[in-house]
């Protein structure tokens, strides 16, 4: 017997729309459902989690997932949620996206599995590139009126909204496609429950439908709430942009940093979502952290948990060292552990200048490297007074007036930290 899924959700506060008779449903069997990733980035982001989350709690509870990646809806654009159009993409780009994707989703999903409920990976283009249009209008569009599909809200908004360009015919079919996808996997799967954000309500129903028209047998459907932040901003954005989760778009330091700098409201909130804590773990810590909210508990967990998910251990204890440098206690050994991209991570918009690698090998008297050769004091008599003030770091570690800069002050073998008071940085970058 499948644990309670709908429970497992509910109290995670993880459901938006549930299609009746769904919880019993499930209970009754290991059945299959499916969760559909838009394939337009090489990479998943943050935005992506709560959909991937939804998949794992249901592989957990002795459930098949199937993901599947959508190479032919990629092309057409799915017009929930958004104003404009999007660009399509072409068929070479598209695979090397889902390659990329699934190796994301395989860090949350077992596809290797020899039980029964081994995740899937599908493409929908697998099913929809023999297709023809005849063959589609002819064999789908005729069991779904215009007026069902332009009662759906995503098409009403796109079509009534202020800021709207309209809707092109290709966006217009989307649900019809997405719907098929629902079909194609009942029949060749046994698939018989969809789930998404509760901006696919729409699209999802229109699936079920299918099912019950074409082939006589019911879909079932759930979607989550769509994740928002407590201050109004959106969730899933930085100063940067989107959070990925793949390291070469967002560095595993500033995707610790993203969950660290998490609001206590939005903590408790995203520690029950974005983590398989139990409710026990979760009350505790909730707990923990409303008698000394200082301590930030939640917020250090959650970031724990999730750097190990999306990254690993290893790259968490890179993070922790990191965050250390620039709030903590750290020495000059915790700095050069770091490697290049967490260090200029970490130093992100820190002034630099540039000194040659043999002015560095013949070394460099610490007056000099603070103003002639990096101008980050303005003259030799402000360098000697920070000095006496015992104010000058290199590499996090105090130096006085008679201390030489040299090969072996170099971090990554080509920085140099250079530090006055506890918050005013400069590196030399060693070219």
């Amino acid at each position: 017997m499948p644990n309670n899924f709908v429970t497992e959700l509910q109290w995670r506060e993880m459901i938006h729309d549930l299609m009746p008779g769904t919880e019993e449903y499930l209970m009754q069997e290991m059945r299959t459902a499916y969760v559909g990733f838009d394939p337009t980035a090489d990479s998943l982001h943050v935005g992506h989690l709560v959909p991937i989350m939804l998949l794992a709690h249901y592989q957990r509870a002795g459930h098949k997932p199937i993901a599947l990646v959508g190479g032919a809806t990629g092309m057409i654009g799915d017009p929930s949620g958004k104003s404009t159009e999007r660009n399509l993409l072409d068929e070479e780009t598209l695979k090397h996206n889902q390659n990329a994707i699934k190796k994301q989703l395989s860090q949350f999903l077992d596809f290797n599995s020899k039980e029964a409920n081994a995740a899937v990976l599908a493409n929908n283009y697998d099913w929809m590139k023999e297709f023809t249009f005849l063959d589609f209008i002819r064999d789908i569009g005729k069991h779904i009126t215009v007026n069902y599909m332009m009662s759906k809200d995503s098409v009403k908004k796109r079509l009534t909204g202020e800021d709207s360009e309209g809707m092109s015919f290709t966006e217009f079919t989307y649900q019809l496609v997405q719907g098929y996808d629902f079909l194609e996997l009942y029949r060749t799967h046994n698939c018989t429950f969809q789930m998404g954000g509760s901006d696919q309500w729409g699209n999802i129903t229109t699936g079920t439908e299918l099912i019950r028209r074409i082939a006589g047998g019911k879909g079932y459907a759930l979607t989550c709430p769509l994740i928002t932040k407590a201050d109004g901003t959106k969730f899933g954005k930085s100063e940067g942009g989107n959070v990925w989760l793949d390291p070469n778009r967002t560095s595993p330091y500033k995707f610790y940093q993203y969950w660290l700098n998490t609001s206590d409201e939005d903590a408790e909130k995203y520690i029950k979502i974005f983590t398989f804590l139990s409710k026990q773990e979760i009350e505790t810590l909730t707990e923990e952290h409303k008698t000394a909210p200082h301590l930030r508990q939640l917020q250090k967990r959650l970031s724990e948990e999730m750097t190990v998910m999306v990254h690993s251990q290893e790259e968490l204890e890179n993070a922790i060292t990191a965050s250390g440098i620039l709030f903590g206690n750290s020495t000059s050994g915790d700095l050069k552990k770091l490697n290049e991209a967490t260090f200029l991570d970490v130093f992100d918009g820190v002034p630099q200048a540039e000194v040659s690698l043999t002015v560095i090998r013949e070394g460099i008297d610490i007056i000099a490297a603070l103003s002639a050769e990096s101008g980050f004091l303005k003259s030799n008599s402000e360098a000697r007074r920070a000095l006496k003030e015992n104010s000058i770091s290199v590499n996090k570690e105090k130096v006085t007036e008679d201390y030489t800069l040299s090969e072996k002050d170099l971090i990554n073998s080509k920085f140099v930290l250079l530090q006055r008071g506890k918050k005013n940085y400069f590196i030399l970058r060693v070219v």
